[in-house]
């Protein structure tokens, strides 16, 4: 019995195509008559109806366009299971051209984290060109499951925990999501530390030379900074209240400010270093073999920098217009992750020449510069980088996550108020205490829970689901909905996800400190967290999914 509570398939033509046939006739349906989207399927088997999972055949519908049509909102979608922010998104409501994706990514590139990131590869010794090699390869690799991930929400109309219910089932979907929203929280906290410490910059020296600014032990940082974070905080509520409009208008004038903020602080290098030359001439202080061991963990840190975004991209490829428009606007990431890192180390390394030492923390940087212009616009730049990173990236996810949880009590601006909430409790001051605690215990750690949800979710929706999602059973709690499984949830999944997280937990309770050494293969596949749950996960995902199809159809 647990076997068959794993996946069942039966294959049944499409939901969404309103006027295709059955493009392949199974036996277990040459009995059935035909049916539309309004009327449910019934159908006999010798396993229990509660553990079934029905996987749709190819549809006739093949172009770029969302096949999303009028029809599609006619059924009656369980009221525990939406709302207005987990419906589907209707054409009119589809307005995201390429070029606002692109500003999108803008937004999302040009800001402390990234800087920060780009700067630590030099002061960890890699040279000018490996750093931007390293950063540009692994984002060419995270645009690929970026761009499939984003299909379904165009497609659809979806967001990502309405997506997540078809490979974890209607319940089991709570677990992918709750998990990416946690991450997202702590990237909220983050990114509203980085937006107080500007507003710190700004503080007069006798303020901050008060006895506010000393740390306080059970607290992790001082009174001043804490309250500069809350400040902080409480200003972004209100851009983060508005929900996806006010993203939209945010970016709007966001990504164009911050490039113009990014390239006079490229000026500025270039004026006080007397050119780029020391950059340009700079050699790794690493040895063959020192590079590689630095540079698949950095590989993975840089891939983990996006993938909260990376599962959650159909919250925002939903409102494109087409294919073409999602896939075009997110082309640009490598390019502008190459370019912004460009200027993170050319900045960072001329820090050298003109301060005597290496300063990659960016608010540090506009700190030791001074000057009350400088000070406004360091306020002004951090504060749009800070919020359009945000909003975008850490609000939209969790806030859509706990909307799923209870959808007929909460909405998009209590979910992002209870995420906002969720953030403080990460204490992100910790997290920042230093490039080795930011870079290679967060980023590389919380891949390894979100490289397998990523693996499961694109292998059910391209290789088990050919891209057919039956859209009524993704609001249905019907024991014979296609996303029922095992009374809401598909074990298969949730095995496999459990199993991509066990063989990294060694190697992170290292790096943490919890355990003195671990064997040198557990270190690998810490160092390598993303790439071996991504692929261990989605490959085992789909041979449970496949045996069990080819047990109960003999």
């Amino acid at each position: 019995m647990a076997s068959k509570c794993i996946v069942s398939h039966l294959h049944l033509y499409p939901h969404l195509s309103l006027h295709s046939a059955i493009p392949h006739q199974h036996p277990n349906f040459s009995r059935l008559p035909p049916t539309n989207l309004s009327l449910p399927v019934k159908f006999k088997a010798s396993f229990p109806k509660r553990c079934i999972i029905l996987v749709p055949r190819a549809s006739s519908s093949s172009s770029g366009q969302s096949s999303v049509g009028k029809k599609v909102y006619e059924f009656d979608p369980h009221p525990t299971l939406t709302n207005d922010d987990l419906k589907p998104t209707r054409p009119s409501q589809r307005n995201y051209h390429w070029k606002q994706m692109a500003r999108h990514w803008v937004g999302l590139v040009v800001g402390v984290p990234a800087y920060y990131m780009a700067g630590s590869l030099v002061e960890l010794g890699m040279a000018w060109w490996q750093g931007i090699a390293t950063v540009v390869a692994a984002n060419m690799i995270l645009l690929v499951p970026l761009v499939l991930t984003g299909h379904p929400g165009t497609k659809y109309g979806i967001s990502f925990p309405v997506l997540a219910r078809s490979s974890f089932g209607i319940r089991g979907a709570h677990v992918p999501t709750s998990l990416s929203a946690l991450v997202c929280c702590g990237w909220y906290g983050i990114e509203s530390w980085i937006g107080g410490e500007a507003i710190y910059l700004f503080l007069p020296n006798s303020i901050k030379q008060s006895s506010f600014s000393q740390p306080l032990p059970w607290l992790g940082t001082s009174p001043l900074e804490f309250a500069c974070f809350i400040a902080f905080w409480l200003v972004q509520l209100v851009a983060v209240l508005k929900g996806m409009e006010g993203v939209k208008a945010f970016q709007k004038y966001a990504a164009p400010t911050l490039i113009m903020l990014t390239s006079f602080l490229l000026i500025w290098a270039y004026v006080k270093a007397a050119g780029l030359g020391h950059f340009l001439n700079m050699s790794s202080r690493l040895s063959s073999s020192e590079f590689w061991s630095l540079f698949f963990p950095s590989l993975t840190a840089n891939i983990s920098f996006w993938t909260t975004i990376a599962l959650n991209i159909p919250d925002f490829t939903r409102f494109a217009k087409t294919q073409r428009d999602q896939i075009i606007g997110q082309a640009g990431l490598p390019i502008f992750m190459g370019l912004f890192t460009f200027v993170g180390l050319a900045v960072t390394s001329s820090t050298q020449v003109i301060f005597g030492h290496v300063i990659s923390n960016p608010i540090h940087l506009l700190g030791q510069i001074g000057g009350l212009t400088t000070m406004i616009l360091a306020i002004l730049g951090i504060s749009l980088a800070t919020m359009a990173t945000n909003i975008a990236a850490n609000v939209v996810a969790p806030a859509n996550a706990l909307v799923n949880l209870y959808p007929s009590k909460l909405t998009y601006r209590t979910g992002a108020l209870l995420s906002a909430l969720f953030c403080v409790a990460f204490q992100p001051w910790r997290l920042l205490k230093s490039s080795e605690s930011f870079v290679y215990t967060w980023l590389v750690g919380y891949s390894a829970l979100l490289g397998p949800i990523g693996g499961i979710v694109l292998a059910d929706y391209y290789l088990i689901r050919q891209t057919k999602l039956s859209l009524k059973d993704l609001y249905s709690l019907s024991p014979e909905g296609a996303y029922y499984y095992c009374g809401g949830f598909n074990l298969a999944a949730l095995a496999a996800l459990v199993i991509g997280i066990l063989p990294v937990i060694p190697g992170f309770l290292q790096k943490v400190g919890i355990v003195s050494s671990v064997s040198d293969a557990f270190v690998v596949i810490y160092n390598n967290a993303w790439f071996f749950s991504f692929f261990s996960a989605g490959l085992l995902y789909w041979i449970l999914a496949s045996l069990s199809f080819e047990r109960e159809t003999k």
